[in-house]
């Protein structure tokens, strides 16, 4: 654990730093095992370990008032561990931002092959999530859940009687003591905020709940224009909410409708607690753009003019001479961008954006004097590691989508009738696989 700290991260309470926990592991390591399996023996967690600095980050450009901040917690805890819910792809082994995604995407594309079917998508947002968890409640979730009793008396105990403080420039506030919520920066509390919320879960297999430790998505695949099952969920979701502690934020709750029908009717709207959800063209859905038509030029937008940016700096860069293998090294921050999701948006975008993006690599290509990989190549590249990472981990949700034929050399191919469905990330691999 100690060996996978990041060394620039910043320094807890107790001011010993991660690159200081990296450096010393070995020395470390034995002294704060003791201690640790002291603590779970006890089912108590040392009052030193408890304290938390809050530093007030910006959630946006312009701050009108205190809710724009983010109250993250520098503690000098680090713990990681793993998750249950099969939908929930936080905190968890071989589970990424992407596959969330492609999860959502490929039940969405598979509803719609069918004609007169349309999809209608909850992304939920609640108010100061982590600061909401109950200990006790969190605690007869982990006895529920067969997690020894020690573990959960040691887990309400981190939650209990913590210290912290707001550390804003050199000014400090006084410490106050809070027995309510996980501290938010804290490794450990999107994992507790998971554990919290997993028993949320559809009861319909035609609703889809899709979570990303705080961050939720309810699908509604829509059959017959029949939406009861999926307003029947909402309405549950926001009942299991007002039990568990948790706040619906019905401002940054939004609703998007996916409907090809030719002449589709106008939908009543939506309402949650005898409030309208607003509904959008548009949503930022975990880090990717995603619109009512499932196309993917705003998203590419994005991502060009952010490579842009960066293929300033590596003019300027090659302006001071810089040797090649140096801007080699920077030009990794570019394909970083556009790379960006890009199992996602890949295979469905057009050919003007895919030039748009490669025009980019081209330039790069012309500044650092040398051939640098397509986006074809690189996309190839993760949609294979990506299908063969999933093949062999049963336990994901998209195993059973790669079913070996008999002979044990070809993957069963998806029937589809839209071309929208059959380029989607799921069915790409096989596709590649088999040919």
């Amino acid at each position: 654990v100690f060996r996978k700290n990041k060394r620039r991260k910043a320094p807890g309470p107790d001011g010993v730093t991660p690159a200081c926990l990296k450096t010393c592991a070995d020395q470390l390591a034995p002294i704060f095992s003791q201690i640790f399996n002291r603590s779970l023996e006890l089912c108590e967690v040392p009052s030193c370990l408890k304290r938390s600095t809050i530093i007030p980050v910006p959630k946006k450009p312009k701050i009108t008032g205190l809710n724009d901040y983010r109250p993250v917690a520098l503690t000098s805890v680090n713990i990681t561990g793993p998750l249950l819910d099969p939908l929930q792809f936080a905190y968890r082994a071989n589970r990424s931002v992407d596959d969330a995604v492609n999860m959502g995407l490929h039940f969405i594309l598979q509803h719609l092959d069918k004609t007169g079917n349309y999809v209608r998508i909850l992304f939920v947002d609640f108010s100061s999530a982590f600061n909401t968890i109950i200990p006790t409640l969190l605690q007869s979730k982990l006895a529920h859940l067969s997690v020894p009793s020690s573990i959960c008396q040691w887990i309400s105990s981190f939650l209990t009687d913590r210290q912290q403080l707001v550390r804003l420039g050199k000014f400090t506030s006084h410490s106050r003591t809070t027995n309510t919520g996980a501290p938010q920066g804290c490794v450990l509390s999107p994992l507790l905020f998971s554990l919290y919320t997993n028993d949320c879960t559809s009861k319909d297999t035609s609703v889809k709940l899709l979570k990303f430790a705080d961050d939720t998505t309810l699908i509604g695949l829509i059959n017959d224009g029949d939406e009861s099952a999926y307003r029947q969920e909402v309405k549950e979701l926001a009942v299991w909410c007002s039990h568990n502690n948790l706040e619906l934020n019905k401002l940054k709750t939004v609703e998007m409708t996916v409907d090809f029908r030719r002449n589709p009717p106008a939908l009543p709207p939506l309402t949650i607690m005898d409030s309208t959800v607003t509904s959008v063209e548009t949503f930022r859905f975990l880090g990717t753009t995603i619109t009512q038509n499932l196309k993917w030029d705003n998203h590419i937008d994005l991502i060009v003019k952010k490579a842009q940016q960066r293929l300033y700096f590596l003019r300027q860069l090659r302006k001071f001479n810089m040797p090649k293998e140096l801007l080699k090294q920077f030009y990794s921050a570019i394909e970083s961008v556009l790379c960006t999701s890009i199992t996602v948006w890949f295979s469905s975008a057009t050919k003007t954006d895919l030039r748009r993006l490669q025009r980019i690599v081209r330039t790069a290509e012309r500044i650092i004097g040398t051939t640098l990989p397509t986006l074809q190549d690189l996309y190839s590249s993760r949609v294979s590691k990506r299908a063969s990472k999933i093949i062999l981990d049963p336990s994901h949700p998209a195993h059973i989508l790669f079913d070996l034929m008999p002979s044990g050399r070809r993957y069963r191919a998806r029937t589809t009738k839209t071309a929208r469905h059959r380029k989607s990330f799921f069915l790409q691999p096989i596709y590649l696989m088999n040919s």
